[in-house]
């Protein structure tokens, strides 16, 4: 995995934390956190990609584990950039076996996060491509 000089941003722990299937990445996220997956000219559905506070994104974690997820991901390269004030630009490359599609996939997405006190509080995905490997 590569990572950018942004390495001691939150998202960046909090994602290699959620590839690990570290339950303690949820101490990275506030309890108001504003929670959303969006994906670029996809037919997936994603209405339930949403959360507004932690409990909610609990729920979707474990439902992404079981449907999207179900055999974890690698991590292929997080690259982290500062935009200030707390904000940051994450493009976020990993492979998974794809639950909905039954196979070995890649995916790119980009990441707009806000952290304050060390916890990511706004967090946008924007997933634009998955490409079966």
């Amino acid at each position: 995995m590569t990572d950018t000089p942004e390495t001691g941003a939150t998202i960046t722990t909090l994602l290699r934390k959620f590839a690990a299937a570290d339950p303690s990445m949820f101490d990275l996220v506030a309890p108001d956190i504003d929670f959303r997956i969006d994906h670029y000219r996809d037919e997936a559905d994603t209405g339930w990609q949403i959360a507004r506070n932690l409990p909610e994104l609990i729920g979707v974690v474990q439902r992404l584990g079981q449907e999207i997820f179900p055999n974890g991901t690698r991590l292929l390269s997080v690259e982290t950039r500062a935009l200030g004030n707390g904000w940051y630009l994450t493009d976020f490359h990993q492979r998974f076996f794809y639950g909905l599609r039954q196979c070995e996939v890649s995916s790119l997405t980009h990441i707009l996060s806000h952290e304050s006190d060390g916890r990511v509080d706004f967090f946008r995905e924007t997933v634009t491509t998955i490409v079966d490997q």
